[in-house]
């Protein structure tokens, strides 16, 4: 018999009423917000489509129509032109599928979907399928949606992404997760104490997986092991069967990490922070165009697209945790890490979040994330629960979870700390899992595992580095407007203190002002060491969760810290020019060659950068801007009291006089006062207050003024080294991989 039958079914879901028959209802009015909701919650229901925003499910909403069919009636068959999507909201489906080992069948029910090639735009229907009982089901014309998607490249993304199932057209191909296998995995710090113990699971590519615990539970301590950031002390992490920790190298372009802290700058653009990141990621000769491609895909996997020009500082808190995923699916990453990506968010921009993690996953990629949000877990495939101090008392679904612990979710906690201790949690755990089946310890046995091949995948090289972070480091400061004024403002205030400070004629030699030529000598030294310590020292230590993050994927620390100097010193440049132009025009120096002023610009412009050198070692050493800030006051007060102008080297004590070597002011002072002639100023000049001053200065000016700059570089050579030593040393724990 005609599978189309009974009778008036062969006209398809759309029919006319009849006995057996599909019944469509015609033409419909636009629902109303009551109306819609229930729709997007339907939709919501369905596997296939969990991944999907309420946005983008309210956009599909009112074109669904919906439809009956009796007993019998074959919605479609194998090869037919796909032309609906069908959402079962009642009654049972049979679809069957030709294989070659004969007809595949599977019984399908409420929230389940068929004729999902209509979703890839795929041409042809893959299966047949069939109503077992009277069916209730809502229909998506392909037609409709086809142009409805041509005008909306978020929702064409989104639909693409989902998990393809048996429907979907046979070019479509999930991306390859990665298979992960834990195995005791313990960690200790300081004097042994251990905040991890034995924990052991597997997660299957495509699965979302949340770590879940309260405050001091090892969340973050774990996520950090399987990621390779913190690697555990004890225990292995197999990635499809390989040590992990040994072959990170090859699986650093594979994996994507987003910490808790931002990794992108709030100064650029969406899309000028993701160009870059491009830049900076992808595999040395990536063609321009490719870059674009993948910038462009990674914004419309995320829904970004629209949002592309915007200023990231000015996104909302879950569309910048967006971003952050963003940077890392330029790569496209098999697995990614998210520490409480939803930590701060409120409760919908976290559902929304939280599915676009599901559509990654869906997409076939490994996600693993941490969270203490109850309201996170439903739409998880798998929990990891664990105990205070890093006891793993539970892993398995959601709903596992509750017969587990015979309580909600909500209350999981509350017992977790309240009725047995850690370890005996563990224990309960390890009885349970004993009787099941456990997953962790299969390995691969078809073939023997190997790491994925890198061919093609090294990142640029480190001049090139440098390169595009210089050029970065430029469009932030350009772009924060603030911080630009105020670099480019504050040396010409100081200026004009010193102007208004200083009686013109100061280096008259007729008639000089001894103690005031020493005076305005040594604050043009203090000002070029003030600015470029000032401008330092907020360099590293406010991006520095961007700086191990991007360590991590292979960005080195010399190119990086030498870009900072490379955007800065030509503003120290520029402000050593302002200082010594406004000085002289305003006769607080004296009327000099070319030459000479050439000479004062360089050792001005060493000492600023000697200062600057300071600053980012002190930036790099720090843990935060607030100590930073502290940090100011202590490394300049030695300055001003060592540098040899206040009270002169030679009559300072012994140990004052130790101390004042390592002073770049005193060595830039010194080298100032030579090139200015203080020595015949003070000692032939026509102030009687002059030789009893040059006296109690001894030899200060009367080296040459190449000494200074030998020492003022080594000193700026010396700082910067420590500060990517320092560097190198606080991302150790990704550094020894990477």
């Amino acid at each position: 018999m005609d599978r189309r039958e009974p009778t008036a079914a062969t006209a398809g879901p759309g029919a006319e009423a009849g006995d057996g028959g599909a019944q469509g209802p015609g033409l419909e009015a636009e629902p109303d917000w009551r109306e819609l909701g229930r729709r997007v919650a339907l939709m919501r229901s369905a596997p296939l489509l969990r991944g999907m925003s309420w946005e983008l499910l309210a956009t599909l909403a009112p074109m669904l129509r919906r439809e009956t069919a009796g007993p019998g009636t074959v919605l479609y068959r194998e090869g037919e032109p796909a032309a609906c999507f069908y959402l079962i909201e009642a009654g049972r489906l049979l679809r069957l599928r030709d294989e070659e080992d004969g007809t595949q069948t599977e019984e399908l029910g409420p929230a389940d979907t068929c004729g999902d090639a209509v979703l890839w735009a795929g041409p042809r229907y893959r299966a047949t399928a069939r109503a077992e009982t009277q069916l209730t089901l809502w229909a998506l014309d392909a037609g409709e949606l086809g142009t409805l998607r041509e005008g909306h490249p978020a929702l064409d993304a989104a639909l693409r992404a989902c998990r393809p199932g048996s429907e979907a057209p046979a070019e479509v191909k999930r991306e390859h997760g990665v298979r992960i296998h834990v195995r005791g995995l313990g960690k200790s710090v300081g004097d042994g104490n251990k905040i991890l113990h034995s924990v052991s699971f597997s997660v299957e590519p495509g699965e979302l997986v949340a770590i879940v615990g309260g405050s001091g539970a090892g969340k973050s301590t774990l996520l950090d092991a399987l990621a390779g950031v913190r690697p555990a002390d004890e225990g292995t992490v197999l990635f499809d069967g390989v040590p992990y920790y040994e072959h990170l190298e090859e699986y650093r372009s594979t994996l994507g990490y987003v910490p808790q802290d931002d990794i992108i700058h709030p100064e650029l653009s969406l899309i000028a922070t993701l160009r870059y990141a491009a830049r900076l990621r992808l595999p040395d000769g990536t063609s321009p165009g490719a870059r674009e491609s993948a910038v462009a895909d990674a914004m419309d996997a995320l829904d970004l697209t629209q949002r592309a020009e915007l200023r990231i500082g000015s996104l909302s808190g879950g569309q910048r945790k967006r971003a952050s995923i963003a940077v890392e699916l330029l790569t496209k990453p098999q697995v990614f890490f998210l520490d409480e990506p939803t930590s701060g968010l409120d409760p919908a921009t976290a559902a929304e979040l939280l599915r676009l993690l599901r559509r990654l996953a869906d997409s076939g990629r490994t996600v693993i994330l941490t969270t203490h949000s109850m309201q996170d877990l439903g739409i998880c495939d798998k929990l990891i629960v664990l105990a205070r101090d890093g006891h793993c008392a539970f892993v398995g679904a959601p709903e596992a979870a509750v017969d587990h612990f015979q309580v909600g979710h909500d209350e999981m906690y509350e017992r977790l700390a309240g009725e047995a201790t850690p370890a005996e949690w563990a224990r309960r755990f390890s009885e349970v899992s004993e009787q099941l089946p456990v997953s962790h310890d299969a390995q691969p046995a078809a073939r023997t595992p190997r790491p994925p091949r890198q061919s093609g995948t090294h990142p640029i090289g480190p001049l090139r580095q440098c390169a595009v972070l210089s050029r970065r480091n430029l469009d932030i400061l350009i772009h924060n407007r603030l911080t630009l004024a105020i670099l480019l403002g504050s040396p010409v205030l100081v200026v004009l203190m010193l102007v208004v400070l200083f009686k013109p004629g100061a280096f008259d030699f007729a008639d000089p002002s001894p103690s005031a030529t020493i005076m305005i000598v040594y604050w043009i030294a203090f000002g070029g060491f003030f600015f470029g310590l000032t401008y330092g020292l907020l360099q590293i230590c406010t991006e520095f969760a961007i700086l191990r993050r991007e360590r991590f994927v292979g960005i080195r620390i010399g190119p990086y810290v030498l870009s900072k100097v490379a955007v800065l010193a030509p503003v120290l440049l520029a402000m050593s020019v302002i200082m010594l132009v406004v000085l002289r025009l305003s006769d607080r120096l004296p009327e000099a060659s070319l030459g000479t002023y050439a000479v004062l610009t360089v050792t001005l412009l060493l000492d600023a950068l000697a200062a600057l050198a300071l600053g980012l070692l002190t930036s790099a050493a720090v843990t935060g801007p607030a100590q930073a800030t502290i940090a100011l006051p202590l490394l300049c007060f030695p300055q001003v009291l060592f540098s040899g102008a206040i009270l002169p080297v030679p009559i300072m004590a012994t140990i004052g006089k130790a101390v004042s070597y390592p002073m770049a002011d005193r060595w830039a002072f010194e080298g100032l006062g030579h090139e200015l002639g203080l020595n015949h100023l003070l000692g032939e000049g026509g102030s009687p207050l002059g030789p009893p001053l040059l006296a109690e200065y001894g030899d200060t000016f009367s080296r040459g003024t190449w000494i200074a700059w030998t020492i003022l570089a080594g000193m700026a050579l010396v700082f910067l080294i420590g500060a990517v030593a320092v560097c190198a040393r606080k991302c150790r724990p990704a550094a020894q991989f990477v």
